[in-house]
């Protein structure tokens, strides 16, 4: 079962607002799964993300090492995965994901449609589209729960 809402951001600006919102609005969800194709600005998002949890490190694209960890101000952690360049699901495992995944910290996942099978089973998944004029960017956010 899903259950979605849209929103369009025009400027840069808006975007601390859009993640604050949505945080807000999903604040007993831990597991973000933010999709979209190249370019569209999932790290982006994603740094707007850990703005709006305090967090104190600098946050980066963790492209090459799979997952960062970030601390907050409180000292909370928070993870970042990039799937872009897993080949199979046991590299996954080789890092021990079911650690994050499972953690009750935020996990903030670009690319899930990589690793599809091993996602948790109750998730926000955001998708980001471009406009075709490319100045707006359009963020389809919905709450997926398991089906009884």
């Amino acid at each position: 079962m899903a259950f979605s809402n849209q929103f369009v951001c025009s400027h840069p600006g808006e975007l601390d607002t859009l993640s604050a919102d949505i945080l807000k609005q999903y604040a007993d969800r831990r597991f973000f799964a933010i999709s979209g194709p190249m370019g569209a600005g999932k790290t982006t998002f994603i740094k707007s993300l850990c703005k709006n949890l305090q967090v104190i490190d600098n946050v980066s694209s963790p492209t090459f090492s799979i997952v960062n960890e970030y601390r907050t101000e409180s000292g909370a952690r928070i993870y970042h995965f990039d799937m872009y360049r897993i080949k199979s699901p046991e590299e996954l495992f080789d890092i021990g994901y079911e650690e994050y995944f499972y953690s009750g910290n935020y996990c903030f996942l670009e690319w899930p449609e990589l690793v599809q099978n091993i996602l948790p089973l109750e998730i926000i998944e955001i998708k980001i589209e471009v406009s075709p004029t490319g100045s707006e960017r359009i963020f389809t956010v919905s709450e997926l729960l398991p089906k009884v």
